[in-house]
C-alpha cells in the first residue's frame, strides 16, 4: 500500500504531500485489516491496482459515495402502505371465493348459473306461480337473487346455491300478509334432544328439505314481478301470480310450517305441546323423535327400520336431502360414536376470531379479570357501536356450546347502545379467551341415567349503573349440561339472601318446563327436580310459607317457588359454595378457580370432531 501511494503522488506532481499524509494514508488504510478478513474473499480482492484517476469538477460527493457513506441498521420494516406477498395472496384467494351480490356478477359464472337455474326448476315443478296480467290496482313485489357458498365446519365448498328472494319489505299488513309467526326449536330442546339420544344409545339423522318455503300454500293474493336474467321472451310486461311461498316473503315461514306440520299429522306424527318444534311417533322400541329447525329436521330412536322408513314417507311429500348421521347442525359439530355424543363450535369460534382480526392475538386463559366493573357514564371514547353489536352476536351465539362465556358476553352485552373504549378492551379479553380454547365442547355419555338436576346461584348488586344483581342457572341431565343462563335480574334486591330467591325462582321456571318435556318426549311420569343453592337463608324463606316482613316486598312473582315446593314438583337442596356449578354464570373469576369450575361445568377438551 505504501508503494502504490508513492507511485500515486508521482504520478500527480501538481498535488503535495507531505511524510505526515503518506503515514495518514498508510494508518487508515492497512493492508490487511481483522475488519476486511471477515467479509473479504478471493474473488473480491484485486491485486496491482492501476493509478487513482484525478477528480474532476463535475464530480460530486453524495450518499453513493462510499468514502461518506453513513453506517446503515438493516430494516425489515415493510413500507408504510404496502403489504406483504402472503397476504396479498390470502386475499386473491378470497375474492375468488367470494360471493355475488347480484345477477350482473354472477352471470360470467358457470357455477352460479347453473344453480340459478337449479332454483328457477324447483320453483316451476313445484308449480309455484303462474304467468299472468297484473291486475289494475295491484303492485308488483320485487325479486332479487341471493347467492350463497354453502362450506362444511372445515371451510370446504360444498355447493353454491341461488336463492330467488321477494323484497317483501314493500308488503303491507292486511293486505298481503296477516300471521307471520313460524315455531322453531329453542337451543335447549336442541341439546336436550342430542342427551337423550345418547342417553338411550339412539343416533340422530339429518334431513334437509330443499326449497322447503316454497312447498308453504297461500292464502293471500301476491304477485311479483319476473326475475331478473329469466324473463319470458314477448312476455317482458307480464308477472307471476304465486300460488305458494317464496323466500322472502312475511308470510312464507309460517306457510311452510303449517305444510309440514300437516304432512307430519298425516304421517302420524304428534307434536308436544312443550314444544310445538318437536313431533313424535309410535312408543318404546318403536318410538321415533323428530326435531324442527326451519328446514333442517333431525330423526333419532332405537329402531333404524323406523327411521328410513319416515324418511321414505317424507321424500313422498318434499324434494329431501338426507345427510345421513348428523354431523353438523346449526353451525354446531356434531360427532357420534359408542362413547356418545360431542358438540362443539370450533369452527365457527376460528371464523370469528378471524372477521374480528384477531386470529393472531395472544390468548388468554380467561375471559374477563375478576372484579372488572364498568359503567356506561365511561368517559373513554366511543368505539364503532356497528362493529362493537356484530361482534357481541357472534359471541351470543358461541355460548350454544360454551356455558363459559354466558355472563362476560351476557355482561359486555349491556353496553350495545353507546359503547366506550373501555367496553371493547373488555370485548377483546374474550376474544382472547375464544382463541385459546377453541376446543372446548360438551360430552353427551352413552347408557348413563336420567336423571335431570340443576344449580341456581346469583351475585348481589354486581351492576354499577342500577346495582341489580346476576342471575346464574344450569341444568344437568345425565350429568351433562343441557340447559344455562345467565341474565341480569329485573328488580333491584335488597340482599344476597333475596337475590339468591329470585334466582331460584327462574331456575324453578326452567325446571318445570324441561321436567315437562322430557316427560311427554319419553312418554314417562314426571318426576320432581332438585335445584341445588347455596344460601341457607334463600332456602329458609322457600320452604317457609309464612308471609313475614323479609319476603313481603318482593314481587308476587318470585313467590312462585313456594308453591312448587309445597306441591312436590321442585325439591332445594343446599350445596357448598365452592361445589356451586352456577358459580362461573354469575360474575367473573380468578384464572385457577375459573379454570377449576369450568371442568365441574362439564366442558370438556375435544381434541377433533372429524375424520
Amino acid at each position: 500500500m505504501e508503494a502504490w501511494t508513492e507511485f500515486s503522488i508521482q504520478e500527480n506532481p501538481g498535488e503535495t504531500a507531505g511524510p505526515s499524509n503518506v503515514e495518514q494514508a498508510s494508518s487508515d488504510s492497512p493492508a490487511t485489516s481483522d475488519e476486511e478478513s471477515e467479509w473479504s474473499s478471493p474473488e473480491t480482492t484485486v491485486k496491482e491496482r492501476g493509478p487513482i484517476l484525478p477528480r474532476i469538477p463535475t464530480d460530486q460527493d453524495g450518499a453513493h459515495d462510499p468514502t461518506i457513506a453513513t453506517d446503515e441498521v438493516q430494516d425489515d420494516t415493510p413500507v408504510r402502505n404496502l403489504r406483504p406477498l402472503s397476504e396479498l395472496y390470502e386475499i386473491e384467494l378470497m375474492l375468488s371465493d367470494s360471493e355475488p351480490t347480484n345477477y350482473s356478477e354472477a352471470k360470467s359464472s358457470k357455477e352460479w348459473q347453473e344453480a340459478m337455474k337449479a332454483e328457477i326448476a324447483s320453483i316451476e315443478k313445484n308449480q309455484t306461480w303462474t304467468l299472468t296480467d297484473l291486475p289494475e290496482g295491484c303492485k308488483a313485489v320485487g325479486l332479487k337473487w341471493v347467492f350463497k357458498t354453502k362450506k362444511s365446519a372445515e371451510g370446504k365448498v360444498l355447493k353454491h346455491k341461488a336463492r330467488l328472494v321477494a323484497k317483501g319489505y314493500v308488503q303491507q299488513y292486511g293486505v298481503d300478509y296477516e300471521e307471520v309467526f313460524a315455531p322453531v326449536a329453542r337451543m335447549e330442546t336442541v341439546r336436550l334432544l342430542l342427551a337423550i339420544a345418547a342417553q338411550q344409545g339412539w343416533f340422530v339423522h339429518h334431513l334437509d328439505v330443499k326449497t322447503a318455503f316454497l312447498h308453504g300454500e297461500l292464502k293471500e293474493q301476491v304477485f311479483v314481478s319476473q326475475p331478473e336474467g329469466f324473463e319470458r321472451k314477448g312476455a317482458e310486461g307480464k308477472v307471476y301470480k304465486l300460488s305458494k311461498a317464496l323466500y322472502g316473503l312475511k308470510q312464507a315461514p309460517r306457510a311452510w310450517n303449517m305444510k309440514l306440520d300437516s304432512v307430519l299429522k298425516v304421517l302420524g306424527f304428534v307434536k308436544c305441546k312443550q314444544e310445538p318444534a318437536v313431533y313424535k311417533r309410535g312408543h318404546k322400541k318403536k318410538i321415533i323423535i323428530m326435531g324442527v329447525y326451519v328446514d333442517d329436521l333431525f330423526l333419532t330412536g332405537e329402531s333404524e327400520e323406523e327411521i328410513k322408513k319416515v324418511k321414505g314417507q317424507l321424500e313422498e311429500s318434499f324434494e329431501m336431502s338426507d345427510l345421513g348421521l348428523l354431523n353438523y347442525y346449526l353451525g354446531i359439530e356434531v360427532k357420534q360414536d359408542e362413547s356418545g355424543i360431542t358438540i362443539c363450535q370450533k369452527g365457527y369460534a376460528q371464523k370469528i376470531l378471524k372477521e374480528t382480526s384477531m386470529k393472531d392475538c395472544n390468548p388468554t386463559s380467561f375471559p374477563m379479570e375478576p372484579g372488572l366493573k364498568l359503567s356506561k357514564e365511561d368517559d373513554s371514547p366511543n368505539v364503532d357501536p356497528t362493529q362493537f353489536r356484530k361482534w357481541i352476536g357472534c359471541l351470543q351465539y358461541l355460548t350454544h356450546t360454551r356455558p363459559d362465556l354466558s355472563y362476560s358476553v351476557g355482561y359486555v352485552s349491556r353496553f350495545m347502545q353507546s359503547p366506550k373504549e373501555t367496553h371493547k378492551q373488555a370485548l377483546k379479553q374474550i376474544l382472547r379467551y375464544v382463541k385459546g380454547s377453541t376446543n372446548l365442547g360438551l360430552w353427551y355419555e352413552r347408557k348413563g341415567n336420567k336423571t335431570l338436576y340443576g344449580y341456581s346461584d346469583s351475585s348481589y348488586s354486581i351492576d354499577k349503573d342500577d346495582g341489580r344483581s346476576t342471575s346464574g342457572l344450569v341444568f344437568y341431565y345425565d350429568g351433562a349440561p343441557v340447559a344455562w343462563n345467565s341474565q341480569k335480574q329485573g328488580t333491584v334486591a335488597l340482599s344476597s339472601c333475596e337475590a339468591e330467591f329470585m334466582a331460584a325462582t327462574s331456575a324453578a321456571c326452567q325446571a318445570i318446563w324441561l321436567q315437562r318435556l322430557l316427560a311427554e318426549i319419553l312418554g314417562e311420569k314426571e318426576e320432581k327436580v332438585t335445584i341445588k343453592v347455596d344460601n341457607q337463608s334463600a332456602l329458609a324463606l322457600m320452604r317457609n310459607p309464612v308471609f313475614h316482613g323479609r319476603s313481603k316486598h318482593i314481587d308476587t312473582r318470585y313467590h312462585f317457588i313456594r308453591e312448587c315446593v309445597e306441591d312436590g314438583r321442585i325439591d332445594v337442596k343446599h350445596v357448598s359454595g365452592t361445589e356451586q356449578k352456577a358459580d362461573i354464570l354469575t360474575k367473573a373469576l380468578p384464572r385457577l378457580k375459573h379454570e377449576e369450575m369450568k371442568k365441574k361445568l362439564g366442558l370438556k377438551e375435544i381434541t377433533s370432531l372429524r375424520g
